[in-house]
């Protein structure tokens, strides 16, 4: 039997053919945690070369969020687990990766590669807020019986209202369908908190939200350093 598999080079199931695997990961904080290991597991994924996001979160649903981009899913998981010794008391977690929209096919290199393998956190905008959605597939709203056409117009309309926010908000929208329970996760980062609920407002108006989007639950808050953040216990 003929073997069509090319061994040259290894095939790595948890690493995106192209772009980054993203996962945020939202937890409580008790007096219990290991401020110690909590620093070092992400000192040490940091010198790895993957990126490490934190933030503040206001309201019960978590306190901080731990948002981590790099290559591999089996790196990510084992951080996942030292912050699960460390005492962190994980409330939500949501898993994608980055990509280019099949509306933006036809980006230039300088705007592609942003969208595939972002630097954060942006400087200048600590404001944070991340939430997924989805496109619906109710009757008489069921994005995907639509035409591409017609799709590809919607998202183009969705383009321009988003670039209005330029230089206040920076959106990385990244791809979970099969991956977690919507199809996209969509993270912010903005001047100032009204800049978030500006830019979110104004983009509902938009055929592609104001019929077809589902929107799961919204985690807000302030960027800062873990160290700052785990005095908040």
């Amino acid at each position: 039997m003929t073997n069509n598999v090319n061994n040259s080079e290894e095939i790595l199931p948890g690493v995106p053919s192209e772009g980054l695997s993203v996962l945020h990961l939202f937890y409580h904080l008790d007096k219990n945690v290991n401020r110690g290991f909590v620093l070092k597991a992400l000192n040490d994924i940091t010198n790895d070369g993957y990126q490490v996001v934190t933030a503040a979160i206001l309201g019960h649903k978590a306190d901080i969020a731990i948002m981590v981009l790099g290559p591999d899913l089996v790196r990510l998981r084992q951080l996942q687990s030292e912050l699960a010794v460390a005492e962190l008391k994980i409330s939500d977690s949501y898993l994608s990766i980055t990509e280019v929209s099949e509306y933006a096919k036809n980006l230039t290199p300088e705007r592609r590669n942003p969208r595939l393998y972002p630097k954060l956190p942006p400087a200048g905008k600590r404001a944070f807020c991340f939430y997924p959605m989805s496109k619906k597939r109710d009757v008489g709203a069921n994005w995907y019986t639509q035409n591409y056409q017609d799709r590809e117009s919607m998202m183009a309309e969705h383009g321009v209202s988003g670039r209005k926010f330029s230089g206040r908000v920076l959106q990385l929208i990244t791809g979970s369908t099969g991956l977690d329970a919507f199809e996209w996760g969509v993270t912010l980062f903005a001047q100032r908190i009204d800049d978030i609920k500006d830019v979110v407002y104004t983009l509902r108006f938009d055929q592609a939200s104001a019929i077809y989007a589902e929107f799961g639950p919204f985690y807000v808050g302030v960027v800062d350093e873990p160290k700052v953040l785990l005095e908040l216990s």
